[in-house]
C-alpha cells in the first residue's frame, strides 16, 4: 500500500506541537515548585496569627476563633493549573500524531521503535492525568514530564522512521492486541517508578530524619516540596495494581503470537525472556508492598529496579542484542 506523504507530514508536526507543549508544561511546573515552599511559609504565618487571636480574644463560656484567609495565588499557582491543562493538550497531539501515522501507512500505527516510544508517552500522560490530577500532587509533574520529554525527543530525533508498511513479519492480527498492551503497561510503569523514586528521595531527606537532621540546601528545598510520602507510595502502588495484568497480558498474548507466527510459545528470545523478568520484578514488588518489614523503602526499591528493566529492555534489548524482535528496532 502506499504512503500518504500528506498524512505523514501532518503526523509528524503534530508529534512536534507535543514535544513543544510538554516542554512548555514542564516550565509552568518548574515554576509552581519553585514557589511551593514561599507559600507554605505564608500559610503558616497566618496560621499562626489566626491562634494568636484566637487566645487573646478568648473569654469565660465563649471561644471566639479570628478569621483566617489562605495565602494568595501567586501567578506560578495559575501556571500549575495551566500546565496541567497543557498536558492534556499535549496528550491530544500527540494522539493525533500517532491516529495520522497509521492512517498514512494504512496499517496499525505501532510497528516500530519511534511509533512505540510515542505511543509508550502517551500512555504515560494519559496515566499521570488520571492518577495525578489532584491540584496538591502536581509538583509531582515535573519529574513525570522530565522522561516524558527525554523519551519524545529521542523519538523525533535518534529513533525516528519515516512512514512505511511494517515488514511481513508484523502484518498480523496479533500486532494491535499484543503490542497495545506492551505499550499501556510500558508507559504507566514510567509513572509509578517516578513517584517510587521521590518517593525515596523525600523519605531519605525529609521523613526518614528528625527534624533537626534534615538537610537544607538544593537537597532539601527539592524534597520538602514533593507531596508526602505515604501519597508518593500510594500512587506508586495503584498505578502498578493497574499496569501489572495489563503488561502480563500482553507477554501472553505475545506467547500465542509466538506459537502462531513461530511454532513454539517460548524460546528465551532475548525480548521475550526480559519481558518476562520485568513482569516477575513487579510481581515481586506488588508482593512486598503487602508484607510486613517490606513495605515502604524495600517495596519502592523493588519498583525502581522494574522501571529500570523496562528502560534496559526498551532500548538495549531493541536496539543492541540480537532476537527475534530485532525488526522492532531501527528501521
Amino acid at each position: 500500500m502506499n504512503v500518504d506523504p500528506e498524512l505523514a507530514r501532518w503526523s509528524d508536526s503534530a508529534f512536534q506541537v507535543a514535544f513543544a507543549i510538554y516542554v512548555l508544561a514542564m516550565v509552568m511546573f518548574a515554576g509552581q515548585y519553585a514557589t511551593s515552599r514561599v507559600r507554605a511559609s505564608q500559610e503558616r504565618e497566618l496560621a499562626g496569627v489566626a491562634a494568636g487571636a484566637s487566645g487573646a480574644s478568648r473569654s469565660p463560656g465563649r471561644s471566639r476563633t479570628a478569621p483566617s484567609r489562605p495565602a494568595e495565588r501567586t501567578w506560578f499557582d495559575k501556571f500549575g493549573g495551566m500546565g496541567y491543562a497543557l498536558v492534556m493538550l499535549g496528550a491530544v497531539f500527540q494522539l493525533a500524531s500517532i491516529v495520522l501515522r497509521g492512517l498514512s501507512a494504512g496499517r496499525f500505527p505501532l510497528g516500530n521503535m519511534y511509533e512505540f516510544v510515542s505511543g509508550m508517552v502517551l500512555a504515560t500522560v494519559v496515566g499521570g492525568l488520571v492518577f495525578v490530577r489532584k491540584p496538591e500532587l502536581r509538583p509531582l509533574w515535573i519529574f513525570i514530564l522530565a522522561p516524558v520529554v527525554a523519551l519524545v525527543f529521542l523519538a523525533g530525533t535518534v529513533l525516528y522512521a519515516d512512514s512505511a508498511p511494517v515488514v511481513p513479519a508484523l502484518k498480523s492480527f496479533w500486532l494491535p492486541i499484543h503490542v497495545s498492551l506492551a505499550v499501556l503497561g510500558s508507559g504507566l510503569f514510567l509513572v509509578s517508578g517516578v513517584a517510587s523514586l521521590m518517593f525515596l528521595v523525600r523519605y531519605a531527606l525529609i521523613e526518614g530524619r528528625a527534624e533537626d537532621s534534615r538537610p537544607g540546601g538544593v537537597r532539601g528545598r527539592i524534597a520538602s516540596r514533593l507531596p508526602e510520602a505515604r501519597t508518593l507510595d500510594r500512587i506508586a502502588y495503584r498505578v502498578t495494581i493497574v499496569a501489572f495484568p495489563i503488561f502480563g497480558l500482553g507477554v501472553i498474548l505475545g506467547a500465542v503470537w509466538a506459537e502462531a507466527a513461530w511454532g513454539r510459545f517460548w524460546g528465551w528470545d532475548p525480548k521475550e525472556t526480559m519481558s518476562f523478568v520485568t513482569w516477575v520484578v513487579y510481581a515481586a514488588y506488588l508482593h512486598a508492598r503487602a508484607t510486613a518489614g517490606w513495605r515502604d523503602v524495600k517495596a519502592a526499591w523493588i519498583n525502581v529496579v522494574g522501571f529500570l528493566a523496562i528502560v534496559f529492555n526498551l532500548f538495549f534489548i531493541n536496539m543492541v542484542v540480537s532476537g527475534l524482535h530485532s525488526y522492532a528496532g531501527l528501521n
